[in-house]
């Protein structure tokens, strides 16, 4: 619930930005994003929040870790989160997916559009300040029946969803070279757990004793699905067709940036792909800021990435200020 009080929305305005013309653009409703608009609408600055509605939790019922929200939807969070920042007057948001940004005019402004989704309308729109907070993509490895389990007996955040799975039979999928470390953080919560690297060298020799000598077998035989039932997940399928009991666990997706819509800004990114910034989330581009899961090192919990947006927002506001 909204916690303005005794605001009169017409006793607040921002002189010089009115219709589509506003202080600051964010791309992006999540965590990050709905934070940076909340503490810079109490700024009484004038914002758009623009949001496709392709949420990379989708899949995820349950949310963990966030102070006083710990156990709800992240549809539910986020929800709650547009609430509160629409209850000020200098805020709107609006659902559209953002298909370009322009560079800084000689005006000071940015230009963005996006098409409606949802049934909103399409919309083009200036701003003095662009806050990209829109999250990333993943793809998670190719077995046909993984989406049926992710999200329920499958995760991807072991801090959000480990606890949960304590003293059970789990599987770590993936083909990265973090899965040792992913596999050390989940043997805290199990000691029968089992890291396929889907028929892959991501686990070294060295990695594979040392998890040995913490109790976790490592399997490099080729992966062909996921088994299960209405009931649940029961195991993870070999390429040979032999059927490792797992009630559960956890999959290292491949994540990405989708930025195409930003291209034209030429922002430096790292070898991830993940959009590099200062402290503060300030980018290489004057004018362009960046929160959350797109700035390095990628994917946070829900938590983390909202008080990202926090500090950025404070950044913005004073670098508005000329401070």
């Amino acid at each position: 619930m909204s916690t303005v009080t005794n605001v009169d929305p017409g006793a607040v305005s921002v002189p010089g930005f009115a219709g589509d013309d506003y202080e600051v653009v964010i791309i992006g409703g999540g965590p990050a994003g709905l934070s940076a608009g909340l503490n810079l609408v109490r700024q009484r600055r004038r914002v758009l929040i623009l949001d496709s509605n392709r949420p990379r939790h989708s899949a995820t019922l349950v949310s963990h870790g966030f102070l006083t929200r710990d156990g709800v939807s992240p549809l539910e969070l986020r929800g709650l989160g547009r609430e509160e920042f629409s209850g000020y007057p200098t805020a709107e948001f609006h659902q559209g997916l953002v298909s370009s940004i322009a560079p800084r005019d000689d005006d000071g402004w940015f230009a963005i559009s996006a098409r409606g989704v949802r049934g909103s309308a399409d919309r083009s729109v200036r701003a003095r300040v662009v806050l990209l907070a829109s999250g990333l993509a993943e793809t998670l490895p190719g077995l046909p029946s993984i989406r049926a389990f992710y999200g329920t007996a499958l995760h991807s955040c072991i801090e959000c969803d480990a606890f949960d799975k304590s003293a059970a039979p789990l599987a770590l999928l993936g083909d990265t070279a973090d899965l040792h470390e992913r596999a050390v953080l989940i043997s805290q919560v199990t000691d029968d757990l089992v890291v396929f690297t889907l028929g892959s060298d991501a686990v070294t020799s060295d990695e594979e004793a040392d998890l040995l000598d913490r109790g976790v077998r490592v399997e490099r035989a080729a992966v062909s699905d996921v088994a299960g039932d209405r009931s649940g997940m029961t195991g993870v399928v070999l390429a040979d067709g032999t059927v490792v009991p797992r009630t559960g666990g956890f999959v290292r997706p491949h994540w990405s940036a989708p930025l195409e819509f930003a291209e034209a800004l030429g922002l430096a990114r790292d070898a991830d792909g993940f959009v590099q910034v200062d402290g503060v989330g300030r980018t290489s581009v004057a004018g362009v800021w960046a929160a959350g899961d797109i700035t390095p090192p990628g994917p946070q919990q829900l938590i983390v990435a909202a008080g990202a947006g926090a500090r950025t927002a404070a950044a913005v506001n004073r670098t508005l200020l000329a401070l």
